[in-house]
Parts: C-alpha cells; structure tokens; sequence
C-alpha cells in the first residue's frame, strides 16, 4: 500500500509537519471539513500563578479523504511535545475504562481460546489498567512511551519505556515469543506513521493472532457533535470502512468489531492474517449500516454546520448566566474540554475554575491556553455555585447523580451536542 507523500516525520522535529496527502492511501486531494482555529498542546498544563508565557498552538484543522474514506487531523505534531514524560493523563481514575477493558479481556479470551501461556501485548499501555484485566490469565507486556508506564510496573506489569514503532516490535518478539493478541486502545489513532505501526504489529503476532484496536469512532462523533475530540493526539478518525481499507493494504482481514462506549462512542476492531480466522457477521452489518448513511461528505457538511451553531449557543447561555451576576465552574479536565474551552473561548471570566477528583494530577495547573485553574473536587461542594459545566458531557449520566449526592446544588449545563441546563 502506498505510504502517502508525507515522508517527512514531525517525531523528533520538536515542531510540526503539514497533511499535503492522505495519512493513509496517499491521496492529495483532501476536502477541508472544520478549522477550530490555534489550539495549544493538551497536555501542557501550566502551573497555577506562573505568570503567562510563550506557549506554542498548532492549526486544528479536520480533512476528509474522499478516496478511503478517512477523516483525519490537518497537522502533525512531534509526540515528545504531545506526550511529554509527565503526561498527566492515566487510565485508571475512569470507571467506564476499567468496564470497558475488561469486557475486551473477557471477549477476546472467549472468541480467540486464549491459554496461560499466551502472550497479550499492549500498545500505548499507560498505567497497565487494560493489561491489569489479562494479568494473573495470560503472559502481558506493555509499551509505554511517558512516566505512566512505571504505575504498570508497580502492579507487576512488565513494560518496555518507547514510543512504538517496527524496530520496537522486533524487539519483542526476539525476547518474548510471538504475541497472540497485541492491543492498541485509544492510542492506534494516535501514531503517525501509521503503515509502520502496522507492520510492526504484524511483527509481534503470532500466525494465528489478532491486532484488537480501539479508537474514536467516527459515526458518533458526528451524530453527537463531538468537536471537542479533534486535537493533536488524534491523527486520525476511522470508521470502520476507513480501518479496513488501511488493515486489508497489510493483508489484514477484519474478523469482528463492536461499537463500545468508551470516550463518548468509540469502535473495537479485530483483525487477523486475511483467512486464518473466520469473518463474524458483525463486521458486514456495521459496514452496511456505515454505508446507509449515505456520501460522508454530506454528513460532515452536516457535522461543521451543527458545530458552529453549538459554539453560538454556548455563548448564548453563558451570556445569559453572566448577566444576572450567576457563577459558573467545570467539572473534570479531560483533553477534550481543552479543545472545547478554547474553540468556545471559555476564560476565566467565564469558567470560575474546573474540578478534579483528589488525587488528580491536573490539580494546580490551569487548564491549556487558559487562566482557569484545576482545583480539588471539594471546592464545588463548599462554594456552590451556580452552575456547573460538565466538560466530560458524554458521561453526564454518571457524573450529575455523584455529584448530588456529594453535595452539590445547583444545576448543570451539558454542553454538546446542543447545549441544555440540567436542574
């Protein structure tokens, strides 16, 4: 498969390279979908009272493929600036992940017959929560570029500090065997380079394994308005279509996929070597259902027009609120509500200050290209004010009854996919 005209890389640039052509198929000519104007890095988190400073802000831009059908990010940006060594983030504060990857270790054990001896290998492990749920059942490695991966290992998880790539792969299997299962959740939209990342998955599997990738699906996020999930990190946007078309040009058959409701609507594809694995139903159904939609260019014309009207009527209720003198603060500070508040321009004139649960290493740091500071849930409990704005909307559900019964009395404003106040 064609490995596009972007032979530059921007890792290890300490910058950024330009999309002339598509990540995937190389195509050039790629349709501009939505420009979100200059975003900060999302995990550059300035401290709380360091005066401001110069801060870099890359060009958001969403680009749609019109000959694979990938959706992706205008611009790449050099990992080390993405991912820093301290990078805040780390999967097991959330609920919803632990559930998620454990019903992905319970499946794949039953679909692929999974023994003691078997080697699962994650990609971008973190701090080892997907590895945590095959630990004990099977042999794990994980691979994880930042500080996180050193939590793994203080659970008994092995893990190799690197950003992935196929020289990693070698690595491993030389040390460890071949990998039944390798994994890669939330992280395989991530990689650029995306045909080496492949191959060096192919690397690690065993003949008869399976590359399980979990990533942003495309569908939901343009049904319900999730602008705020394009930044950096997220190099690509994959249907299920698009995920094909990139696995079959690696002689990848896709075996099984499913949507799953992890970060507001994502999608768990299985792939093996084409025909040593039989082809589940659930595979032509979603790619029916992708295609009964109708052209994709008409539903992200759809998508841009909804985010815009979204932004404005933000504004409009923020604007309301401000001007009977009512206070409003945000709750949790996940990447996406960076994209959010800059996009929406949510200063601190407007967002009091965001809350985090205790332990949270985003407390005493400000919100990306803000003034608005991260501080210790409790905050909320004994201020109380007005409202308070749910940056992680897509789990409003469980976050509003936890934070009544914690206390807090006011009411809340789910922001997307259009914005409504909740008493």
């Amino acid at each position: 498969m064609s490995t596009g005209t972007n032979t530059k890389l921007a890792a290890g640039t300490g910058g950024s390279v330009v999309v002339d052509s598509c990540q995937v198929c190389g195509h050039a000519e790629l349709d501009s979908v939505l420009f979100l104007g200059y975003l900060p890095p999302v995990n550059q988190m300035r401290p709380i009272g360091q005066r401001p400073h110069e801060q870099p802000a890359y060009p958001a831009e969403l680009l749609y493929c019109p000959q694979c059908e990938l959706v992706q990010i205008g611009l790449v940006v050099d990992p080390e600036i993405l991912f820093p060594p301290d990078y805040p983030y780390t999967s097991g504060t959330t609920r919803i992940l632990h559930e998620n990857f454990a019903n992905l270790a319970e499946e794949s054990a039953a679909l692929l017959g999974l023994g003691a001896d078997d080697l699962v290998v994650d990609i971008g492990s973190n701090d080892g929560t997907l590895l945590s749920k095959f630990q004990g059942r099977h042999r794990v490695l994980g691979i994880e570029p930042t500080d996180a991966g050193r939590l793994a290992v203080d659970k008994g998880i092995e893990t190799i500090t690197a950003y992935f790539s196929p020289q990693v792969g070698a690595r491993v299997r030389a040390s460890h065997g071949p990998a039944r299962v390798v994994t890669a959740a939330n992280c395989f939209a991530h990689i650029e380079n995306v045909h080496a990342i492949v191959e060096g998955v192919i690397a690690m599997l065993g003949d008869d394994g399976v590359f399980i990738n979990e990533s942003h699906y495309l569908i939901p996020l343009l049904d319900t308005v999730q602008y705020d999930t394009v930044y950096h990190e997220h190099l690509r946007y994959y249907s299920l279509t698009s995920v094909r078309n990139l696995l079959e040009g690696h002689g990848l058959e896709v075996i099984h996929a499913c949507p799953i409701p992890s970060h507001g609507g994502s999608i768990r594809v299985y792939a093996a070597r084409r025909g040593t694995r039989p082809v589940q139903p659930s595979v032509a159904a979603i790619l029916a259902a992708e295609a009964a939609r109708g052209p994709m260019r008409e539903q992200l014309r759809t998508f841009r027009d909804r985010t815009i009207l979204s932004k404005l009527r933000l504004h409009g209720l923020l604007a309301d609120i401000k001007a009977r003198g009512e206070r409003v603060i945000a709750v949790s500070a996940p990447s996406r509500a960076s994209t959010l508040a800059n996009y929406v321009g949510l200063d601190d004139g407007l967002i009091d200050y965001v809350v985090e649960i205790k332990g949270s290493r985003k407390i005493g740091r400000n919100l990306p290209g803000t003034l608005v500071p991260v501080v210790e849930e409790s905050r909320m409990f004994d201020d109380q004010p007005d409202y308070a704005l749910l940056f992680s909307w897509h789990i409003a559900g469980e976050l509003m009854p936890k934070l009544r019964a914690k206390g807090f009395k006011g009411r809340f404003i789910v922001p997307l996919p259009d914005p409504v106040v909740v008493d």
